[in-house]
């Protein structure tokens, strides 16, 4: 067939096929606007975490919280949110708080998790935005019942309570970490304060049997080098031992923190031996001298450890018992004011253009036949 004679056809049958047409058009508007289930989504923008880079050493000497250094560069990034607020847990925390068992018409809350993990839509914007929406549908007929408002506020409460469950999961994981790390430096800081409970004494007695001995200031400034330099290995160690029970040994964070212990090492050796450049060294001291050196900077180390443990204990105990939201929305979700499905004019309007398609086919097939007939 050539171009004219497909044009002539469809002038001669223009009329048949807008009809056709329209009466699709309106046909599908109204099937679509009455019987098709409604379905709405109510959407939550999330801000992204803010990023800590909290495990260097300055850092910790500095007064940061040791559960922080359990969460990596950042606290969690925006992926994360995503995966967690996808997760089992978070959809059944939900499930079981909207009782969406019954609106599935399911058994069990497990499978309604299952369910409504499957349906929950997430994008990610540029800036690490996270937006959650989950849609929720209308029976058939639901648009003139009493559904419709229910599946409205339904599909608020289920995108605000994914969020609830996303900052409950960061709260217990902050709270865990927290927790683990202060029973560790409460070890640490039990073994301390009975090891400076010690020295202690033994200084006491070394002065109550030999007097009181002096300290030129070179020696003096050996201790406190030592004693600051000896607390900044303490507290590497530690850093290195909370972050070895969250990471891998050949992560890069792991590897920079060994490489700091031993430089500190390094330097700890040298400063205590007879080819330190600066500072005189302990064994140069009489011998008197060198037991009350020991002593004395047995002491001072310690009590700057123990000062340093401290100080993390009782972070890590406010850290373990703080009650504030973990997760920063910018948009709660609100009622939507128009249905995201069905899009009546847009699937109306192309259901008429199949049809009109099919109609075109339909009497060029006819031609054809007749043509053929008539040859």
């Amino acid at each position: 067939m050539s171009l004219n004679q497909f044009v002539n056809l469809v002038f001669r049958n223009l009329s048949r096929l807008l009809v056709n047409t329209f009466s699709s058009i309106i046909l599908i508007f109204l099937l679509l606007f009455v019987f098709y289930p409604v379905t709405y989504q109510a959407v939550v923008t999330i801000l992204p975490p803010e990023k800590n880079n909290q495990y260097s050493l300055g850092n910790i000497l500095q007064g940061s919280d040791f559960s922080s250094l359990m969460s990596g560069t950042s606290s969690a990034t925006a992926q994360l949110y995503v995966e967690i607020l996808k997760s089992r847990t978070a959809s059944y925390f939900t499930a079981s708080k909207l009782a969406l068992k019954e609106f599935y018409s399911l058994e069990s809350d497990i499978e309604a998790a299952e369910k409504l993990s499957k349906s929950i839509i997430t994008d990610i914007t540029k800036e690490g935005v996270v937006k959650l929406s989950v849609p929720v549908s209308t029976p058939i007929i639901g648009r003139f019942s009493d559904s419709n408002e229910r599946v409205r506020q339904l599909s608020v409460d289920i995108s605000n309570s994914l969020v609830e469950s996303l900052d409950s999961i960061n709260r217990q994981k902050i709270y865990s970490k927290a927790r683990n790390a202060r029973l560790y430096i409460e070890s640490e800081l039990l073994r301390t304060k009975k090891s400076l409970d010690s020295v202690e004494a033994e200084l006491i007695k070394f002065q109550s049997k030999n007097k009181a001995i002096s300290l030129n200031d070179q020696v003096k400034a050996s201790i406190e080098a030592a004693a600051k330099l000896k607390s900044e290995i303490t507290a590497t160690e530690i850093n290195f031992n909370l972050l070895s029970q969250n990471l891998q040994q050949n992560n890069s964070i792991m590897e920079a923190t060994k490489s700091r212990l031993s430089e500190l090492k390094r330097q700890y050796e040298k400063l205590e031996s007879n080819s330190s450049d600066i500072l005189v060294s302990f064994s140069s001291a009489p011998n008197l001298g060198i037991e009350l050196t020991n002593l004395m900077r047995e002491i001072k180390v310690k009590n700057e450890v123990y000062i340093l443990l401290q100080q993390q204990y009782y972070k890590e105990k406010i850290q373990e018992n703080r009650d504030v939201p973990t997760v920063e929305i910018l948009d709660s979700a609100i009622l939507p004011s128009k249905a995201s499905s069905p899009r009546l004019v847009l699937w109306s309007f192309s259901g008429g253009f199949i049809v009109f398609l099919l109609s075109l086919i339909i009497i060029i097939s006819k031609e054809q036949k007749i043509k053929k007939y008539l040859n």
